[in-house]
Formats: C-alpha cells, sequence, structure tokens
C-alpha cells in the first residue's frame, strides 16, 4: 500500500470513529429511573422532564448507542430511506400502555438522528410548559 493512500485510508478512519461525541451527564437527570419506566406507563418520566430540558443541548451531537445507554431502547423507532432514524420515547401514560402498545397521542421526547448517527433534533410533541 502506498504511503499518501495510506494516509487518506487512515484519515477516513479516523473521521468515522470521532463523528459525534458520547454523551456528558444530565445534571439531576436519573437515566436508571427513566429507563424503568417503559412506555412512560408508571408515569416516571414526567419527573425527569425539568433536568431534561435544562440539558436538552447536551443531547445534540451523541451517537445513538450513547442514547441506549442513557435512555434504553426506545419505545417507538423509524427508519427512513437515507439512514436516517427516530427515537421516540413517551412522556406520559397514554393507549401505548396498553398490551398491544399501539401508538398513542401521549406526548414524547423525540429524537432524530442525521446519516452519521448522531442526534441532530432533540423535541418534544408538545413542549413541556415553563417550569417543568
Amino acid at each position: 500500500m502506498s504511503v499518501p493512500r495510506f494516509v487518506s485510508l487512515s484519515f477516513c478512519i479516523f473521521l468515522l470513529t470521532t463523528c459525534g461525541h458520547s454523551l456528558p451527564e444530565l445534571p439531576g437527570f436519573d437515566a436508571a429511573a427513566w429507563r424503568r419506566d417503559t412506555y412512560a406507563c408508571q408515569n416516571t418520566r414526567q419527573k425527569q422532564l425539568r433536568a431534561l430540558v435544562q440539558s436538552r443541548e447536551l443531547i445534540y451531537g451523541t451517537r445513538a448507542d450513547d442514547i441506549d445507554a442513557l435512555f434504553g431502547r426506545p419505545d417507538e423507532e423509524e427508519l427512513s430511506a437515507q439512514t436516517e432514524k427516530v427515537y421516540f420515547y413517551y412522556l406520559e401514560p397514554g393507549s401505548q400502555c396498553e398490551p398491544s402498545h399501539q401508538r398513542s397521542g401521549a406526548n414524547k421526547l423525540v429524537l432524530r438522528f442525521g446519516p452519521l448517527g448522531t442526534v441532530t433534533e432533540v423535541l418534544f410533541e408538545r413542549p413541556p410548559a415553563a417550569g417543568q
């Protein structure tokens, strides 16, 4: 392998392994309690909203594996043809708590990932009220 080709290949590998960042700790956020409240059926995710809203900016650019470690597997997931995906985490009880886990109109945290597998959007279907 020639030196220029090796350098190019090494640089590409470096870029791919350094895209995104690991998730910093979110102050006041109890990740274990969040993960235990699958589909928000126990209504304990509501108590995490204030910390989540205050630390929202820290989530941008985070890799999907780190999001999975923090929040657990999403309650729902959508995939698009352009290798983008969207994670949904329920924030309140609703019809998703029934045995069939049908999609519900309950409020959700929505995390959108770009083609590099990092968070590009952090949204709430219905933004929390001020002070929450």
